[in-house]
């Protein structure tokens, strides 16, 4: 057997033990993660969206209007980082007209079973916004809206750093006269 058939099987076999290791640590990894899934499982899709998430939307949309603001269901997706309770609910999502900055504005309007559950989510979801993992999914300087509405959660995020509207405080401060407001621990 000649030198260079034993350094090329060498090489060959370190480069196999390495693509092991690298599978070992993704599968290693993955499985560490635990079950505090943030998001739906690939192929699933939250389920339509009630009456009472109509109406929610409905009061949203009157209080952006009543601050000079207009909003449409959004016409493209938008999923912000979230809690696991409000992963799998069903959703609404509308965008506020910035035309400054069209690729922002949007507003989440999730539905759950019931006040409890919606109270039990929203709680759930400023403490994922508080936690590390939660914060690092957001710019420094981020400004959260979350409000309950019966069964229903309101979440609206905003960097003020970032807005590229000057309307997008107009926003936050529609949405905090709407519903009940839960606070997100610093």
């Amino acid at each position: 057997m000649g030198t260079r058939s034993v350094i090329t099987r060498g090489t060959a076999g370190r480069a196999r033990l390495a693509l092991l290791l690298v599978v070992a640590t993704l599968v290693t990894t993955a499985c560490a993660a635990g079950s505090r899934t943030t998001f739906p499982p690939l192929g699933s899709s939250p389920a339509p969206v009630g009456q009472a998430t109509a109406a929610t939307r409905g009061q949203v949309i009157a209080a952006l209007g009543a601050a000079g603001l207009q909003a449409i269901g959004a016409n493209r997706a938008h999923r912000p980082p979230e809690g696991p309770l409000r992963a799998a609910a069903p959703r609404s999502v509308l965008q506020v007209t910035l035309p400054d900055d069209p690729g922002h504005g949007f507003i989440v309007i999730y539905a759950l079973p019931s006040a409890a559950a919606a109270e039990a989510a929203a709680a759930d979801h400023a403490a994922y916004i508080a936690s590390g993992i939660g914060r690092v999914n957001f710019p420094f300087d981020s400004r959260f809206v979350l409000r309950v509405v019966g069964s229903n959660v309101i979440f609206f995020s905003w960097s003020p750093g970032a807005a590229l509207d000057e309307r997008t405080q107009l926003i936050e401060d529609a949405l905090e006269t709407v519903g009940t407001g839960v606070q997100v621990p610093s």
